[in-house]
């Protein structure tokens, strides 16, 4: 084989390897990305446009699955349950006498049960991007929550937005307890 020949091959060799690493990372993004819609849904595009870049917003949503993995998160106990159980009806009583304190007691409930759980629950806008991991479609209804609630802190809110809210926060809460209260609600029935 001449040099000619030799020099042909291995540019030939480098450019093929070069065009395979380079499918090999569109195939993997093109992967990342359907992984990532199908995870977080509707806050797969909320997230990218509130980011305007696609490729930073799913390093945020991949970060975002990251931080969830490295957290303890545990089940409820069935006394923590019972607890919780309760003191969401009397959030919900209060709500016809007082909605805005209900509102406000309910969000403390929400973080209360993810305290227990394992989440952190410092930051609002970290509980929200640690909700999103496991309970995508149920993330858009705490912003919805919060949002009502703290425009309650500064202007009049209709009752009918206290209502949302209140529903907004028992779709999550549910969802939180998970099947413990799905339980606990059967063998409450049962007595």
């Amino acid at each position: 084989m001449d040099t000619t020949t030799l020099v042909v091959v291995v540019i030939t060799a480098i450019v093929m390897l070069a065009i395979g690493s380079w499918l090999g990372v569109v195939f993997s993004r093109r992967q990342r990305t359907k992984n990532l819609q199908k995870q977080f849904g509707s806050e797969y595009e909320r997230t990218i446009s509130e980011v305007g870049d696609q490729r930073e917003a799913e390093d945020e949503l991949q970060a975002r699955v990251d931080h969830v993995k490295s957290l303890d998160i545990q089940p409820l106990s069935e006394e923590q349950t019972e607890r919780f159980a309760y003191d969401w009806r009397s959030t919900q009583a209060k709500f016809v006498d007082q909605p805005a304190a209900a509102i406000q007691e309910a969000d403390r409930l929400i973080k209360e049960v993810m305290s227990a759980r394992g989440y952190p629950v410092e930051d609002f806008e970290q509980r929200a991007a640690d909700i999103s991991v496991d309970y995508p479609d149920l993330v858009v209804h705490y912003r919805g929550m919060r949002d009502i609630t703290t425009r309650s802190e500064h202007e009049e809110v209709s009752t009918e937005d206290m209502r949302q809210a209140m529903v907004h926060c028992r779709a999550l809460f549910e969802e939180l307890l998970g099947a413990e209260v799905s339980e606990y609600k059967n063998q409450k029935e049962k007595m």
